[in-house]
């Protein structure tokens, strides 16, 4: 089967089935998706230095001709060393091969090579390991540098590369019209894709990077628009403005902060109008959120409509019902909880329930989207830590009212500039005020050799009654150092937290067992509580007063800055304690910012700075397509135009119907295939 841009990357020639299974594990299905198969970084091979001039143990560029193979050696192991002698044509240099006889094969005595790699050795005896090559030939000398998995080369990739771009170049295609070309200074696709794989010099490749990441940021934008074209219908749930909020605010057991009435008046005015609310409810942790949905439900059952709060997990949807339940049914309010975990019986009885009217807000996990879930009325839909749900599952909440409004929290400060991808056009309401008697966590960074001052320290907080948090990155030990939950609850239980109450915590314990010793904990029976990152979000106890995080290193700031919010609930002095001997210069700046802020905005900001918008939130799981170019904290200039882009092209073709906007469409389409396909 002759091979097409879109048929299956194995039928690219010289690739087949076990190469394309390689290709497979990187996400490459197709040729077309391999010319998106963007280089990490490049190699300038013009800048060779002869053998004499090279720095030892450095990475050093070289052109040489090979004068002699010798036979490849098999060592133990089924290790392959294979070796060649080469030379500048004034001095020699030994080349060392390990283990790759396919990529030795490649060299030909007689040829001549650039080559780049590290060189050790001796003023007289010089070596070259495993250098990356290009033929001596070669006219591009910049040459790309691909993200790779075991058994694909750099060479392998830049040839299969070539064959592709070929490929495309036979039948080129352009995505974007000539006019937004011209208005925005974009050079033509087919030059872009050259030249980010195989750049004519330093300027073509950055013309190209700026061509794809527009083109990115533009097919995000236009794919999350159309996702979202839904909301902007008229909603059957306009509320009225003559409901008395003082009955709520009276029943607190506590003062609303400035910032939590604010967002509570912006949340009601949105209640009131003909198109249905769309707004972020961005809060620092332990910020009181849950208050401020507490009040829009309780403003939407005034109304004779129900609400439904949606949460990533059961047991942040228990910690909602709980919460809710104790604004709530003082106030005469039904508030009830679904979740996966309840027997058929009782889900058909709540079903029934919602169906007739008789609940007023449902709490629960993606449970409350399935299909045989009927409401009577849902006017508020609320969305806890949206980004952890893909876009298909909010859509399928919000289809089921009738465009209701749609109130969305998030306790991971979200920097604005990836909030307005992420959430579209939503408007953004922020609470920044910590409610009164809450105190900030101080916050220290030690190395394993100061373990065991710092557990001294929590037995300390434990003998004057408070609880602590232990929280590891892994469950089971495996050949890593990192400290695997069971085994180090086994050895602090015989070393230092010899004598104290602890327990385990992980996800892979089932649901009423996570939840009976969340209670045991809660209830102050568990001292100490020793987790993986389930304990992320969801646990409120306000006696908790100190948290030792291992292998600190593991975490990103905002998922840091997550689990620190856990302690400090209460009025006691808290304090959290991260622990790594990681020794790095991104570790080191990480522990630093964590340290001298508890500004979530501020650290959130950090973070998708440092890791960038695929790893901000974990696993991608914030239902967007990855970016591969675009680097949203840099490229703040170019989002703006790409927004502005996407802003004309649907006011004047709206459903991207147009043919100057079809290639444009079925990118987009492709792009968003799994959100599309739910």
């Amino acid at each position: 089967m002759p091979a097409t841009l879109f048929s299956g990357i194995e039928y690219l020639k010289g690739v087949g089935k076990a190469r394309g299974e390689k290709y497979r594990k990187l996400g490459i299905k197709s040729p077309y998706e391999l010319i998106y198969h963007i280089p990490r970084t490049y190699l300038d091979f013009s800048n060779y230095v002869p053998v004499s001039q090279t720095v030892l143990n450095e990475y050093n560029v070289l052109k040489l001709t090979i004068f002699r193979k010798m036979p490849p050696q098999r060592i133990r192991g089924g290790l392959v060393i294979c070796k060649a002698a080469a030379t500048d044509g004034i001095d020699d240099i030994l080349i060392v091969i390990y283990n790759n006889v396919y990529g030795f094969q490649a060299l030909k005595e007689g040829g001549t090579y650039y080559m780049y790699g590290k060189v050790t050795g001796n003023l007289i005896r010089r070596e070259l390991t495993s250098p990356v090559f290009i033929g001596g030939t070669e006219r591009v000398l910049i040459q790309p540098v691909y993200p790779l998995t075991q058994g694909l080369s750099v060479n392998m990739v830049r040839t299969n590369m070539r064959q592709a771009l070929n490929m495309m170049s036979a039948e080129p295609f352009e995505t974007l019209p000539e006019d937004i070309l011209r208005k925005y200074g974009l050079c033509p696709l087919m030059y872009a894709l050259e030249n980010i794989h195989f750049p004519e010099s330093e300027e073509a490749a950055e013309t190209a990077r700026r061509r794809l990441a527009f083109d990115e940021l533009l097919k995000l934008q236009l794919g999350m628009s159309v996702l979202k074209r839904g909301n902007r219908r008229n909603t059957a749930h306009r509320m009225d403005s003559d409901v008395d909020m003082g009955e709520f605010f009276r029943k607190l057991p506590f003062e609303m902060t400035d910032d939590q009435k604010k967002a509570v008046s912006e949340i009601i005015s949105d209640l009131r109008q003909d198109r249905p609310m769309n707004r972020l409810l961005q809060g620092d942790v332990g910020s009181g959120k849950t208050v401020v949905a507490a009040a829009a439900c309780f403003y939407a059952a005034k109304n004779g409509e129900q609400s439904a709060l949606m949460a990533p997990t059961e047991i942040l949807a228990i910690q909602h019902f709980n919460t809710l339940s104790g604004f709530l049914e003082p106030l005469g309010l039904t508030v009830c909880l679904l979740t996966g975990s309840l027997t058929a019986k009782k889900k058909a009885a709540l079903r029934e329930r919602l169906a007739s009217g008789e609940i007023d807000v449902i709490v629960g996990t993606h449970a409350i989207i399935q299909k045989d879930v009927e409401y009577k009325s849902l006017g508020l839909v609320i969305t806890d830590e949206q980004h952890r749900f893909g876009v298909a599952q909010r859509a399928a909440l919000a289809e089921k009212g009738g465009s209701p409004h749609k109130l969305v929290m998030s306790a991971t400060p979200i920097p604005r500039t990836l909030a307005l991808i992420i959430y579209g056009d939503l408007d953004i309401s922020a609470i920044k005020q910590l409610p009164k008697g809450r105190k900030p966590v101080n916050t220290y960074a030690v190395t394993g050799k100061l373990r065991h001052r710092a557990f001294a320290f929590v037995r300390d907080r434990l003998d004057e009654g408070r609880q602590a948090y232990v929280v590891c990155p892994m469950i089971e030990e495996s050949e890593s150092d990192l400290f695997a939950v069971k085994v180090y609850a086994e050895e602090a239980a015989e070393g230092d937290l010899k004598g104290y109450t602890i327990a385990l915590l992980h996800g892979r314990m089932n649901t009423a067992e996570k939840e009976k010793t969340m209670k045991k904990f809660r209830d102050g029976e568990i001292q100490c509580l020793i987790c993986t990152t389930v304990v992320e979000v969801g646990v409120d106890v306000p006696n908790a007063a100190v948290m030792v995080i291992e292998n600190a290193e593991r975490f990103g700031l905002s998922q840091l800055h997550q689990l620190r919010g856990r302690v400090g609930r209460g009025g006691f002095e808290s304090t959290c304690i991260l622990i790594t001997d990681s020794t790095s210069e991104d570790c080191k700046k990480r522990m630093k910012i964590i340290s001298s802020t508890t500004d979530g905005f501020k650290i959130s900001e950090e973070d998708l700075k440092m890791r960038g918008p695929g790893d901000f939130f974990g696993n991608a799981q914030h239902g967007l397509p990855p970016l591969k170019i675009a680097d949203i904290a840099c490229n703040t200039e170019l989002m703006e135009m790409a927004q502005i882009c996407a802003k004309e092209i649907l006011e004047s073709d709206p459903e991207l119907e147009l043919p100057k906007h079809c290639t444009l469409k079925i990118d987009i389409m492709r792009l968003f295939e799994k959100e599309i396909t739910g």
